[in-house]
């Protein structure tokens, strides 16, 4: 498979176009789920095929309004969710020898990188593909330029390529919100409470009206470094 010629065939192509053609050419392939818009995609996703594979980051670290939504996704579907842990063997040494909330001293890349980027890099290794809910207006600054469909530069390996599917690239937070009330898909409780973008509680926050709403996310860090490490290649070094 071509995916710079997929890539071109579905840029700027509606949502439900860009999951058929995923669902379809992928057999192994997860849908990443954590927040609004990814509930969208597992709303889409199951009209077209029924046996999509869900999974989530359980950091530890979460809202408890998280946890109670992740639950109730997994009722209002019937699917399953992957829950994905951090390992033990790296994170109890790590708080150990930081504490709990060393990020606010030294950033967050080797918490997320621990809590995050290391279970999800163990679960995209069982998967030739997966799905996203990035969208180009979550950041100016590190993801305007991201394609509908990419070579996942942070998680291929030389002997396993995996492709990475952006469906909501060109949604706007107004066009995720009118489908989540036009189709009553379940959101987070935080939302109705200023949470915009929603991550780990320490590291999260409500934002006034009118600002963007990464600026919820690491706030005491630059702009530019508000990824995670989840999607690493859309940071240019």
């Amino acid at each position: 498979m071509n995916i710079d010629d997929l890539s071109t065939q579905l840029a700027g192509k509606n949502p439900r176009v860009i999951l058929k053609a995923a669902l379809e050419k992928f057999e192994h392939i997860a849908i990443s789920f954590s927040g609004a818009e990814d509930v969208v995609l597992i709303d889409l996703a199951l009209a077209i095929r029924k046996d999509i594979t869900v999974f989530c980051l359980d950091t530890g670290r979460l809202h408890p309004q998280t946890y109670r939504f992740i639950e109730q996704v997994r009722k209002h579907y019937g699917i399953d969710i992957d829950i994905l842990s951090p390992n033990r063997e790296l994170l109890d040494p790590f708080v150990k020898e930081k504490g709990l909330f060393s990020f606010y001293d030294d950033g967050h890349s080797e918490c997320c990188g621990i809590r995050k980027v290391e279970p999800l890099r163990r679960k995209l290794a069982t998967v030739d593909a997966w799905i996203t809910g990035q969208r180009k207006d979550q950041s100016v600054d590190t993801r305007q330029d991201i394609p509908e469909v990419q070579q996942d530069s942070a998680f291929s390996t030389p002997s396993h390529t995996l492709i990475k599917f952006n469906p909501l690239l060109n949604w706007s937070s107004a066009q995720v919100w009118d489908y989540i009330e036009s189709y009553q898909v379940p959101f987070n409780s935080l939302h109705q409470q200023g949470f915009v973008s929603i991550g780990c509680e320490p590291c999260t926050r409500a934002i006034l009206p009118n600002q963007h709403e990464r600026v919820g996310r690491w706030w005491w860090e630059d702009s530019t470094k508000k990824e995670c490490g989840l999607h690493a290649g859309n940071v240019k070094k």
